[in-house]
């Protein structure tokens, strides 16, 4: 960390910046406080994206909108082989989430639990903390201890390896649940809502709200971007879907981010931490809102990030004008917020549903459905859920992807979400 601390004191020394670059020194040590750089003892990942943050800021305008990570451009790939479990009959499942912290995680996690339960089966629960190494401590702890199948959520999709490596040598199935595992060509299906569509819906509701696609050269809005955790691969998929929506309007002008923070890992927050992203908006607020600038609307990732944001604004934001605030999730802590129309919008996601898939995916293949075929067939499923076998990809191989339907909530319709 002492490099850390110089090339923080280089950055305040003086007067040398404006007084972005002081607040900004003071976010990135509350950064580290959090454990944004503890994620994983032997993890460098968050170290490059802390610095990644300072210096896209630093790079101001020279960053592309749009701009995003390498790992995420077109790559060859090849098919998933099919596969027929023709193992011993299955008792103990696996469930493995990746944090205790947010509310939807607990939902999965008890809606799985019931589901496989009733059918049955034995069920071994554990989370992540949000913490990699507890996560695989964990998982390595469930194989040891006798299951059978692994549904797992990953805090970090990038990291799972080891326990990964000795599923496998065990012949140990495994569901990536809600996020993609990496490293595992093998995976016996993807289960999750469509993260590109979410990201979309996100884009065209503040691009509709704005009526940009009527906007004239005179008419100017600024936008601020805050993107998910980059641990998280969803996250790059809602950030790509909603930018391929709204980069037109920042080609055109129309729409303009005034810190400059546009790639994706200088708009990321760790954790989905709604401490981290009231934290930024208030340096954001102070830095180039507290004048004559109006800031029209907020592409936020989730809900979580959402509610940071908008404690943010009550605090520190001083004009009168609404501020269009997407999310995702439907929290119930932001239900209020939705209600009064102080966050635009939000993506509501049946927990229920993909719980249901997830059970129903797991099933057909233990009963001998080749993974060559639509696994969602044959169940009572009432939901919309797309078998989609090229978005997806892990070491060059498209995993065989189960995607459900996410829909837009806002004040209009959140009193009708289901209990």
């Amino acid at each position: 960390m002492a490099s850390i601390h110089l090339t923080f004191k280089i950055f305040a020394k003086g007067g040398a910046f404006p007084e972005y670059w002081k607040g900004m020194v003071n976010y990135m040590h509350k950064l580290y406080d959090a454990s944004f750089l503890q994620k994983s003892t032997g993890k460098l990942f968050s170290l490059i994206t802390c610095f990644a943050l300072v210096t896209g800021v630093l790079g101001g305008c020279g960053e592309s909108v749009g701009n995003v990570p390498e790992q995420t451009q077109p790559v060859e790939t090849s098919s998933q082989e099919s596969d027929i479990y023709s193992g011993k009959s299955i008792k103990t499942i696996g469930i493995s989430m990746p944090a205790s912290q947010l509310e939807r995680w607990h939902k999965d996690a008890e809606r799985l639990q019931g589901l496989f339960e009733d059918a049955g089966y034995d069920v071994m629960l554990s989370y992540g903390d949000n913490l990699i190494d507890t996560q695989i401590d964990e998982i390595n702890k469930m194989i040891d201890d006798g299951a059978e199948l692994l549904i797992i959520a990953p805090v970090d999709s990038d990291s799972l390896l080891p326990c990964i490596e000795k599923a496998n040598e065990k012949g140990i199935p495994i569901v990536a649940y809600d996020r993609l595992i990496y490293h595992d060509p093998n995976l016996l299906a993807y289960v999750s809502y469509d993260n590109y569509k979410v990201g979309t819906l996100q884009g065209q509701f503040i691009a509709d709200a704005l009526d940009l696609k009527n906007a004239g050269e005179s008419d100017k809005y600024n936008i601020e971007i805050f993107a998910g955790d980059p641990a998280d691969n969803n996250a790059i998929y809602f950030y790509n879907g909603a930018m391929d929506v709204l980069k037109p309007y920042f080609d055109s002008g129309n729409i303009t981010v005034l810190s400059n923070q546009t790639s994706f890992y200088s708009c990321s927050t760790s954790s989905w931490s709604s401490d981290l992203a009231m934290e930024r908006m208030e340096i954001m607020l102070t830095s180039y809102y507290s004048s004559d600038n109006v800031l029209n609307a907020v592409l936020s990732s989730n809900d979580s990030i959402a509610l940071g944001v908008c404690r943010a604004i009550e605090a520190s934001y001083k004009k009168d004008n609404n501020i269009i605030i997407t999310g995702q999730d439907c929290d119930t802590n932001n239900i209020p917020y939705i209600r009064d129309e102080k966050q635009s919008m939000s993506i509501y996601k049946d927990l229920k549903n993909e719980a249901y898939a997830t059970f129903c995916i797991v099933e057909s293949y233990l009963k001998g459905v080749s993974t060559g075929e639509d696994l969602s067939k044959g169940h009572d499923i009432d939901f919309e859920i797309t078998r989609d076998t090229t978005s997806y990809v892990s070491d060059g191989v498209a995993i065989t992807s189960y995607l459900l339907t996410p829909e837009v909530i806002t004040h209009e319709n959140v009193d009708d979400l289901p209990e």
